[in-house]
């Protein structure tokens, strides 16, 4: 899919600009949105691709606003996000039920944030889920909680952090300390009397563009399975699913009984059973694209 037709956002300077730009990109209604979402899908209708991603582009703005806080490019956040909702408007399916901005806020911030842990590869980033998880939110749990922005944090601080995320005490330690490190150029000379920078010893262990492109494949499929499953839950279900499993901070039991007026304990057992649901679906759904695959390739 071409970015042709979407405006760029050139530098810091020319972000008030841009705004202004894309603002003048109408929303589309449900009814629009399905009908260009189908003749994208059906005729590859460059058109009707173009007006679902400059519909959208707002959309992306916002999401990257809120990745400001990790001292890169506010154009190249967005320039990632824009890429992530490409992407979403190629896969995406309208006769799901979704409207296209539910699925592509999980393609956009997971540009953004691969984009971002990319950027900080320098300083050996953890890439489990967990650490993912960590990164992206210490910064707004540490506000919630009252945390210093400077120094360690006290240790019933740590413990509060650590249970909120689920995560280990030590990661929340050595996290916070890389985060609040200041940043070092890495055009600046190893030594005064020195030519050489220290980003001349670096070395570049991220994936080629192959083993990215693969993995990003990969992440893609993934996705469409669960997005799939999620359409077979009920509307209770997904919500329960999707505010207990799918978030960074998850629900609480209490918040979702009041909001439903029923015991936490009956909301638990929605969540479990529709966690089960949800698994037996995306396996299904799997073993039916293996035996697809299979059947072609015979």
């Amino acid at each position: 899919m071409s970015s042709r037709g979407v405006p760029a956002l050139q530098g810091e300077g020319g972000l008030s600009r841009y705004l202004s730009e894309i603002r003048k990109f109408p929303l589309l209604e449900p009814e629009e949105e399905y009908m260009f979402a189908k003749r994208w899908r059906e005729h590859d209708d460059p058109e009707a691709a173009r007006r679902l991603v400059t519909s959208h582009l707002r959309l992306v703005a916002k999401i990257a606003m809120g990745y400001r806080g990790y001292g890169l490019p506010v154009s190249e956040i967005v320039a990632e996000g824009n890429v992530g909702l490409m992407q979403a408007v190629k896969r995406f399916e309208p006769d799901r039920g979704f409207r296209l901005a539910t699925y592509a806020m999980w393609w956009i911030r997971a540009a953004i944030q691969e984009y971002i842990l990319r950027s900080w590869s320098q300083v050996k980033m953890g890439t489990t889920a967990a650490q993912k998880k960590l990164f992206f939110n210490l910064r707004k749990v540490k506000s919630r909680i009252g945390a210093l922005d400077e120094g360690d944090m006290r240790p019933e601080q740590v413990r509060e952090i650590a249970d909120k995320l689920a995560v280990p005490e030590e990661e929340v330690v050595n996290m916070n300390r890389r985060l609040a490190a200041p940043d070092s150029s890495l055009n600046a000379p190893l030594r005064s009397d020195s030519e050489s920078e220290w980003q001349d010893w670096l070395v570049d262990d991220t994936l080629d563009q192959e083993s990215r492109l693969a993995d990003a494949e990969e992440m893609g499929e993934r996705h469409d399975l669960l997005t799939t499953a999620l359409g077979e839950l009920s509307e209770r279900e997904r919500d329960i699913i999707e505010a207990r499993r799918l978030r960074d901070e998850p629900v609480t039991l209490e918040e979702l009984s009041q909001k439903y007026g029923v015991s936490r304990e009956r909301v638990r057992q929605v969540e479990v059973r529709a966690f089960e649901k949800l698994q037996q679906q995306m396996k299904r759904t799997l073993a039916e694209k293996r035996r697809h695959t299979l059947a072609v390739a015979g």
